[in-house]
């Protein structure tokens, strides 16, 4: 079993971006959030486009990373799965500094995180994507399909676990073998048929696993 878990909005309780940008980037960043929900523009440049233009030093952006908390029962999640040897990898078109540094504050640093990364420096940040890719049905700057397919055992594939919540999260979701899914996610595999489990806390998901966990235990005996 691996689990891949989006970041913003699944881990964390607020889209982190959405929070940096709010409090530090010039207001143009919401226009430019329009035009990619009215699909003038791909996800990818949207956040090319958003993240140029945060202004503010080092410090500055710390303190609102600060402020984020983590989803009910993630902490307690992530522990879970070390103690049962699962995989759990953080799969995010998010920004990289943003997720090392919430993850370091709640002692989950040590997870291995899939993103989009931060460059520049404090009043000309630029953001790199080397998991983009051409063609990507989600836009993104992060090919989610891409990312879980590479990450997976080449022969004997484990089983899929993917918890999310978003736009970025549709294309991969229908690779799960296992789908947790929570709002925007929620809607669309309710729309396509797809079964999945809704959750309001990790609490929730280590609910479903567990006991597959324990028949698999049982069966391997």
């Amino acid at each position: 079993m691996h689990v891949f878990c989006d970041f913003d909005g699944t881990i964390t309780t607020v889209d982190t971006t959405d929070r940096v940008l709010g409090r530090l980037a010039a207001p143009a960043w919401e226009e430019i959030e329009a035009d990619w929900r009215a699909g003038r523009i791909t996800a990818a440049a949207c956040m090319q486009a958003q993240v140029a233009l945060i202004e503010g030093d080092d410090a500055a952006l710390d303190a609102v990373l600060d402020e984020i908390e983590l989803a009910d029962g993630f902490t307690e999640f992530v522990a879970w799965c070390a103690a049962h040897a699962i995989a759990l990898t953080i799969v995010s078109d998010g920004v990289d500094y943003f997720i090392k540094r919430i993850m370091r504050r709640h002692g989950a640093g040590d997870l291995p995180i899939v993103s989009n990364k931060l460059g520049g420096r404090a009043g000309a940040r630029r953001l790199a994507q080397p998991h983009r890719r051409e063609g990507c049905a989600a836009g993104s700057g992060v090919c989610k399909c891409q990312a879980t397919d590479k990450r997976l055992a080449k022969s004997a594939r484990p089983t899929l676990v993917y918890v999310g919540d978003g736009r970025s999260d549709f294309c991969v979701s229908a690779r799960a073998d296992v789908l947790f899914a929570r709002d925007d996610l929620a809607a669309y595999a309710a729309g396509r048929g797809q079964a999945h489990h809704t959750f309001n806390s990790f609490h929730d998901v280590v609910a479903v696993l567990a006991p597959m966990v324990e028949a698999r235990r049982v069966a391997a005996q």
